[in-house]
């Protein structure tokens, strides 16, 4: 092996020793959470300090289409792409021996790139430590297997299990629903290990085909990068086996919706919980996170709930909070605190879509509690009872969270202004092509009837 190799990650140092190397995938996510980048040789690899790629990646729409963000007209300069090592991980469905590794982006002048969403991540992070603290979270990833679907105006189906029929709905906790697709499950465990990834959990959901990932806790940079790949990763088990994976909020009409529920806690510099006292009780840093988050989190919808469809997921009684109430072990509010003991107590964000950026949702749920933390709000009282009746307390489409987003200048300053200023200027173009497009529904009920 050569001298770059003997340093990867152990996982990725096990599969180079069973596998010839190949090519490297140099990777780094733009606002979507698609993977953009370049796969190279390994052996050009082994000589590479960096690489570049336009600034304009980050302009893009999920169509693939731009938004008017350059300041100093649509120039696209470089970037420079440097990688960080301690992502290297396999790409195990590939038939050569293939490792990918994410890359951070910085300007020509050194400085990070403020619209790359990892760098968004990791300057929310540094705030943190900036106050002795460190984020820990505990992602959980809900998504659903489907038939394969190649045409745009079919309904989306859920797949077919080992049985020959259709996966079934409301069959949460299902061993049995979860044997239906064990082959594509199997590669996902597998695949896992290969990559280094622990997996805390599977379980059957209650939308037809509808599974859930759970992630132990860590870093948030780590975990969100496990995110990203993640998705890939099953993807491709799917694809092995003839059916689909979306993440998409809410793919099937009168399912649930897939969610990104995010645990958070915060250590500080030697290793207490912060959201606990000496005496195991709740800290004043406890409520003052709850109530950042129920005071910012309707600015930040728009990076947890990035598209049209997000919003088809806040439906009441359909395991989606539109309210932003906490409650302890109740599952109906926004905002959930687990049963725990005090050492690992926790408070889960329930609004993220599974559809987001899970560098931005995590970095906006953060950005949430570090300005509770840092301005001492107090949350409201605590809910008892069945949050579903409350108020909605969530803009409920994308231009009244862009519009929100927009005004919300404290969170601006956690994330980067220009980071927000881009994020909307895309978004907002993403929705602009969105209304060109005549859907079913329209020419149903308004062709001959209006």
């Amino acid at each position: 092996m050569t001298d770059w190799t003997d340093k990867l990650p152990p996982a990725a140092q096990a599969y180079v020793e069973r596998h010839r190397l190949d090519e490297v995938e140099c990777v780094i996510a733009d606002l979507p959470g698609i993977a953009r980048g370049k796969a190279v040789p390994a052996t050009k690899f082994a000589t590479l300090r960096h690489f570049h790629l336009p600034n304009s990646i980050f302009y893009q729409t999920i169509t693939g289409d731009w938004g008017e963000a350059a300041t100093d007209g649509f120039t696209e300069p470089d970037m420079i792409l440097k990688p960080d090592m301690a992502t290297a991980t396999a790409a195990p469905w590939a038939e050569d021996g293939t490792l990918q590794v994410i890359h951070d982006a910085f300007d020509q002048k050194g400085q990070p790139v403020p619209t790359a969403p990892r760098n968004v991540l990791k300057r929310v992070v540094e705030l943190y430590k900036a106050q002795g603290w460190h984020p820990v979270v505990a992602p959980e990833m809900e998504f659903y297997l489907i038939g394969r679907n190649i045409d745009p105006a079919k309904a989306i189906e859920p797949m077919t299990g080992r049985t020959g029929r259709p996966a079934a709905a409301r069959q949460a906790y299902s061993m049995t629903a979860v044997d239906e697709y064990g082959p594509v499950i199997d590669d996902i465990y597998e695949w896992a290990e290969i990559q280094g990834f622990e997996i805390d959990g599977i379980t059957q959901e209650g939308g037809a085909g509808q599974l859930e990932i759970n992630l132990r806790h860590g870093d948030p940079v780590t975990l969100a990068d496990t995110i990203f790949y993640f998705k890939r990763l099953i993807r491709e088990a799917a694809l092995k086996h003839d059916c689909f994976a979306t993440f998409m909020a809410k793919p099937i009409e009168g399912e649930p919706g897939s969610a990104m529920h995010v645990h958070h806690s915060v250590i500080d510099e030697k290793g207490r919980n912060i959201f606990s006292g000496p005496a195991g009780g709740e800290t004043d840093a406890f409520f003052h996170f709850i109530g950042g988050l129920q005071e910012h989190l309707p600015s930040a919808v728009a990076l947890m709930a990035p598209y049209v469809n997000s919003y088809r997921r806040y439906v009441k009684d359909h395991a989606a909070p539109i309210n932003l109430e906490w409650g302890r072990d109740n599952r109906t509010t926004g905002i959930r605190v687990p049963i725990s003991d005090h050492a690992s107590r926790r408070i889960e964000n329930r609004i993220a879509g599974m559809d987001c950026n899970p560098y931005l949702g995590i970095a906006g749920s953060l950005a949430c509690g570090y300005l509770g933390l840092m301005q001492e709000i107090w949350p409201d009282k605590r809910f008892h009872g069945d949050a579903y009746e409350a108020e909605d307390a969530i803009p409920r489409g994308v231009y009244a969270a862009l519009d929100l987003f927009d005004a919300a200048k404290d969170l601006h300053e956690v994330l980067h202004p220009e980071f927000a200023r881009v994020y909307s200027v895309v978004k907002r173009a993403e929705y602009d092509e969105f209304l060109q497009v005549i859907s079913p529904w329209e020419r149903e009920h308004l062709l001959l009837n209006v």
